[in-house]
């Protein structure tokens, strides 16, 4: 699945691969706790997660990998020795096992993108 046409994130959950529900709800619950004054809502397909209309974290199941979508360039780049050894595109951190995401990683990347507002991509 790359692209969902699911109206909110709990139909998009219900749609994901099995294999990968359980790690996607917990990105999800990771989200709603550190994220506090973000909106939830489905945008280019998958969950976003928004504040003051401007989506600034995102994560998809792919077609081989788990995407956590950062749109903040002040947040990778204070993370850059952290996130150097990661699979990473141009804004996404990929997890290509649903076992291998690093929710301590993303949880600190969730707080410092809560910490502060800053300029999206």
């Amino acid at each position: 699945m790359v692209q969902s046409t699911a109206k909110d994130v709990d139909a998009y959950l219900a749609e994901v691969p099995e294999e990968r529900r359980e790690v996607l709800a917990r990105l999800r619950r990771l989200c709603q706790a550190e994220l506090t004054g973000f909106d939830e809502v489905m945008a280019y397909g998958m969950p976003v997660y928004q504040r003051g209309g401007t989506a600034e974290i995102a994560f998809a199941s792919q077609k081989r990998y788990i995407s956590v979508y950062l749109m903040r360039g002040d947040v990778r780049e204070a993370f850059e020795e952290r996130l150097a050894g990661q699979d990473m595109g141009k804004g996404c951190l990929r997890f290509r096992r649903p076992e291998s995401v690093d929710f301590g990683l993303v949880r600190d990347l969730l707080r410092a993108t809560a910490a502060a507002p800053g300029e999206a991509c």
